[in-house]
This record gives C-alpha cells, structure tokens and sequence, in this order.
C-alpha cells in the first residue's frame, strides 16, 4: 500500500488550512454550520416550492401566447384586435415581420431552469417553430415564432417568469446571517479579549514583569483562570519576598564569622608566616559565598526599565580590557530594550568573564533579530567546549577547570531565560566557543 506524500498528509494540510488562532476557529465553527444550513434549506425551498412555481408560471406564459396565436389564426380578420386585448390582458408586446423565416438560435442558459421550464412549455403548446432571445429590450424576453405568412415576435415581461418573493427569501436570508455573523462575532471578540489579556499577562510574568491583578472577565471558565492567576501572582511574590529575606539573613549571619577571621588573622603576631594565605583563603571563601547566594537570591526584586545595551556591552567590554582581554566590539544601531539593568549585567559579566581567563581574544556582537528581539553573540577563540558537554555546562556547579565554581554559566542562562530569551552555545568562528543570547526587546 503506498502511502500519500509527507506534505501532502490530511492532517497536515487541515493544519496549514485551518486558522491559528481561538478567534478565527470558533468563527469557523459558527460558520461552517450556518452555510450548510442555508444550503439545505436554500436545497428544500427551491425543490419543493420555486421548482415548482417556475414549471406553472412558464406553462401560463406558453399557453397564453399559443391561445392568442391560436385564436389570431381561426380569425384573421379580428387578429389585430385579438393581439391588442392580449397584450393590454397579458402584458404581452406583439410584432409581425411578414415573409421572414424564423433564423434558428441557441437556447442561452439563465440563472435557474426557467429558460429550460420555458422552452418546454412553448414545444408543448405551441406546435410551431420558435427561438428564445434572452437579452432582448430590458426587461422582456422575445419568443420569436415561425407562422405561415412570416415571423411573430412576442415580448414577454421577465416579471412574468419571476417569483417576487425568491429575491426577498434571499435578502431575508443574507440579513439572518449577516445579523447572526456580527453576534458571533461581538461575543467572540469579548471572549478572546479575556483569554488574549490573560495570555499577555502571563508571558509578561513570566519574563519577570509585574502585570498586576487581572480583572476577571468573560465566561465562567475564563474567570475562573484569572482568578487562579492572581492567586499564583501573590503567591510567587510572597515566596520570592520571603527568600529574599530569609537569603539577606543567611549572608549576614554567614559573612560575620568570616569577618571575625579576618579580624583574628589581622590580630595575629607579625612572626607568624603565611597571614597573606590565610587572608587569600578569607577573600576566596567570602567571593564564593556571594556567588552563591546570587545564585540562589537569583533577579531579587529588580523591576524591567528601558535600557541601553549598547552602553551595558561597552562599560563591561572597558572593564574586562583593562584585565588584559582583547574585546572587539559590533553593536551598530542597537535599540533600547525593556531589561533588569542589574541582572543582565550580572550575566554579560559572567559570560565575558569565562570568556577572557579562557582565551586571548574576543569578539561581541549585537544586532536586532526580526524586529522584536535582541541577538546577542559572544565569540573567543578558546579552548571551546565539546559538542557533548555542553548542554552539561548550562547545569548549576558543572565547571571546566578546577579553579571555577561553576555557576557563571547557570546564573546567565537563568537571567535570560526570566527575561523570556535563550542562550545556546556553539562552536565559535574563532575556534573557541560561541555564546548566542536571544531576549526580548
């Protein structure tokens, strides 16, 4: 059996068809069912009822031209009288072209059968030559019909073959449907309203922003799911203000036995070797004990603000040269972009710093990416990392060297991921490694 073209799968090109978004398919799920009601009931009123119409009104226009034609001819010295009282009777317009031959032509097909309804009541009552004209005087249609002395030529209102009420069926119809369309529509709208703020409030949370209470709003589920939302909002920011304090006690209580060390090796007799060490070990011990605790505290309680991360990029590129490190730059025509200042400096130091004790050479470069984020690009020309490790090196205390803690990598991916972005490592240009960060402007 084989089987249909990957593209060309059902399920997929129903996906490419259908609309993406909860407005459009509900939309569609309202429509959808209204054409094919309409299209049933348009089916059932012409099959049972305009059919119908159609066959008596075109027999009646067939009969009474053959009746005037026929009492014409059994008295032809009346027949000017007879096709004057017709057409004052039967709104009929007759014209005689004698010693013409009737000039056969085609039957053009109408909307609706009603020249077919026609042309078959004129072969049934007439038994004469004929031909249809359909785009005759406006408003009428000429039957021509062969007699023996030459043509008779008979305008027939379009009224005449018309039902009056099928434009107003139609018109009711549009009007329903147009009517019941803006309903859907209004009720849609306010609904997806509800959902839409809902979704945009989580995302901004989610990036670390404080979208404040939602009102809730629209159907019974909606509210439901608001009202959860805010419940969750309170709840994280009562945790995060509860770490926050709980982590400032632990620094404190951690930092003063190490400032009484301190103290005490400062105290010590000046004969006693090794003081420099000891005071090495203290600043080492109390460097690690602020990583940590930044890397536990994580953003704090830093709100978003417009800031210029090209001036961010170039104070820490400034810093990070005076260290040795050889940094070129590449932040033509940056953007502001909605940011922690504190946190993404914490990161892009991070990064620049695991950079230059790795390598001798760096290159940053930033640019806007499809109009609403920010790129960012980190290259060295280090050591790298291999292919296999480092989604490994993205883990909390997965270090490279000996020497690391390793936590610069985990501290940057965290902050740029609370800022809704993403941060990838690949193999760099440079041969060393390559740190790609993508967030929102």
């Amino acid at each position: 059996m084989r089987l249909a073209p990957r593209g060309l799968e059902p399920d997929r090109v129903l996906r490419k068809i259908l609309p993406r978004s909860l407005f459009g398919r509900t939309l569609l799920i309202v429509i959808l069912p209204l054409i094919l009601l309409e299209g049933v009931a348009l089916q059932i009123f012409y099959g049972s009822h305009l059919d119908v119409l159609s066959r008596r009104l075109a027999g009646s226009v067939a009969g009474e031209i053959a009746f005037v034609l026929d009492q014409a001819a059994l008295h032809p010295a009346s027949s000017a009288r007879i096709f004057a009282h017709a057409g004052q009777r039967f709104q009929f317009r007759f014209h005689f072209h004698a010693g013409e031959t009737l000039t056969p032509r085609g039957l053009p097909h109408v909307f609706g059968p009603v020249d077919t309804d026609l042309a078959r009541a004129l072969r049934r009552d007439l038994n004469r030559k004929f031909s249809l004209v359909w785009n005759g005087p406006p408003g009428m249609i000429r039957v021509d019909v062969q007699l023996a002395t030459g043509v008779m030529t008979v305008d027939v209102p379009r009224k005449r073959l018309y039902v009056g009420a099928l434009y107003i069926f139609f018109a009711w119809l549009a009007g329903v449907t147009i009517l019941l369309l803006g309903i859907a529509i209004l009720f849609l709208r306010n609904q997806v309203r509800a959902i839409r703020r809902l979704a945009l409030a989580a995302e901004a949370f989610g990036m670390g922003r404080d979208p404040g209470p939602i009102r809730p709003e629209g159907a019974i589920e909606v509210r439901r799911a608001a009202t959860a939302f805010n419940r969750m909002q309170d709840r994280i920011r009562r945790f995060l203000t509860q770490r926050t304090a709980m982590l400032a006690g632990v620094s404190h209580d951690l930092r003063t036995p190490l400032t009484r060390l301190r103290l005490a090796i400062a105290m010590l007799p000046p004969d006693i070797a090794d003081t420099d060490g000891m005071n090495d070990d203290v600043t080492e011990m109390e460097r690690l004990i602020g990583l940590y605790l930044t890397f536990a505290r994580g953003e704090g309680t830093e709100q978003p603000q417009p800031t210029d991360i090209a001036l961010l990029i170039e104070d820490l590129a400034a810093r990070a040269a005076r260290g040795g490190a050889a940094i070129a730059l590449d932040l033509a025509h940056l953007p502001q972009a909605v940011v922690r200042p504190e946190a993404m400096r914490r990161a892009l130091s991070n990064l620049l710093d695991n950079a230059a004790r790795h390598a001798h050479r760096i290159v940053v470069a930033a640019a806007p990416e499809g109009g609403q984020m920010l790129r960012i690009v980190i290259d060295d020309d280090g050591p790298g990392i291999p292919a296999e490790r480092r989604e490994q090196m993205l883990r909390p205390f997965e270090s490279g060297s000996a020497a690391g803690t390793g936590l610069g990598l985990a501290i940057a991916r965290d902050i740029v991921a609370a800022h809704g972005g993403t941060l990838r490592l690949d193999t760099s240009p440079l041969g060393g490694l390559r740190v790609a960060i993508t967030i929102p402007l």
